[in-house]
């Protein structure tokens, strides 16, 4: 997403991630040992008239795990991620802002965001670093929460589209289109994640069950695949199989789990979500993509443990709101039309982005 730091203001590309609470930026001065490239000049706080750092005996500060008080009293974060990917930093405050519908700015003084002067792992240009969109209390969807009535959607579009994917806030953000459909969001410790229920995926005629647990899968814009739980994995694998009747090639890799020859001529089927009380069917767009000479599936096993989470390539081309007043998450099964000036940056978005609970 496209926002502005400081006074004056000066804009940035960041990363928009439903998994993870902190905002946070590059911030001068930034080492190139600790930094990455982003494109452009990283944020100078002290350029800033209304920038400030937070003390440690904050109240704000309580809010992140991991902390450490410098000599100067000033709060340094360690925040990471799954992918070991982290930002360590000031926690501060400054004035955030970015566009809304009338073409002003909309400003939130003294939002709470990092300042980052180590940022490490698979973060990488043109996002300058990454804005929170969870649940916890740092969030920029919590921060703001008033504001926006506690409501935002977005969608996201394919790579090849010339149009851009979407971030609405407020009531703008309410799915208003026929044939939307619904499912509870679970919470859940930590609050951060948006936990929702599966129920199973159909091919056709055939359907995989999932576990019965309720919020057994996290939704997150900030993951790229849709990793579900093994046994749960290899049904689908099984009906994907059957439904395509082409043999399979390995992907030397050992990234996807199931992948076919780029040349091979094959029919996607449609697959269905079944989450309670919403069904979602995924395209083609949504479950393979070509990269090279391979054609993969967008949807692989996590063989390390039973997180399941429904990544944004399983998201693309539908419009999801986030109703975080009534924990309800709504969906459009029809293509958003409407074109942003905001810049697509999925191809940014890190593969595996769910906060680390264990940092």
């Amino acid at each position: 997403m496209k926002l502005s730091f400081g006074t004056p203001p000066v804009e940035y590309l960041a990363i928009a991630d439903t998994g993870s609470d902190l905002i946070w930026i590059q911030c001068a001065p930034c080492p190139q040992t600790k930094c990455y490239s982003q494109g452009s000049s990283p944020f100078d706080p002290q350029a800033s008239s209304t920038y400030q750092k937070l003390s440690c005996d904050s109240e704000t500060c309580q809010a992140l795990p991991k902390k450490k008080c410098l000599n100067t009293n000033d709060y340094e974060y360690y925040y990471s991620y799954v992918d070991k990917s982290y930002t360590i930093g000031i926690l501060s405050t400054d004035t955030l802002s970015f566009d809304s519908s009338n073409g002003q700015k909309a400003a939130f003084p003294t939002s709470t965001f990092g300042c980052g002067h180590n940022n490490q792992g698979h973060f990488r240009s043109p996002g300058a670093g990454l804005v929170g969109l969870g649940g916890g209390p740092l969030s920029l969807v919590s921060q703001i929460g008033t504001q926006i009535d506690h409501r935002f959607s977005y969608c996201l579009v394919p790579l090849s589209a010339k149009s851009s994917s979407k971030l609405i806030f407020g009531q703008e953000a309410i799915i208003s289109q026929p044939g939307a459909v619904s499912t509870p969001l679970i919470t859940k410790n930590p609050p951060t994640v948006y936990f929702l229920t599966l129920e199973g995926v159909s091919i056709g005629d055939k359907t995989a069950q999932a576990a019965s647990s309720q919020g057994n899968i996290i939704i997150d814009s900030g993951t790229t695949l849709a990793i579900l739980e093994s046994n749960f994995y290899n049904s689908i694998e099984t009906m994907v199989k059957e439904a395509i009747g082409a043999e399979p090639v390995q992907d030397s890799s050992g990234a996807y789990s199931l992948c076919y020859g780029a040349e091979t001529n094959i029919n996607v089927p449609e697959m269905v979500f079944h989450f309670t009380g919403a069904d979602l069917r995924l395209q083609p767009v949504n479950i393979f993509a070509v990269n090279g000479d391979l054609l993969y599936m967008l949807i692989v096993d996590n063989d390390t443990n039973s997180l399941s989470i429904f990544g944004n390539s399983a998201q693309i081309n539908f419009q999801v709101e986030y109703d975080l007043q009534k924990k309800t998450l709504f969906c459009s099964n029809r293509l958003y039309q409407t074109v942003s000036l905001l810049p697509n940056i999925l191809g940014f978005l890190l593969y595996y982005n769910v906060l680390s609970v264990n940092r």
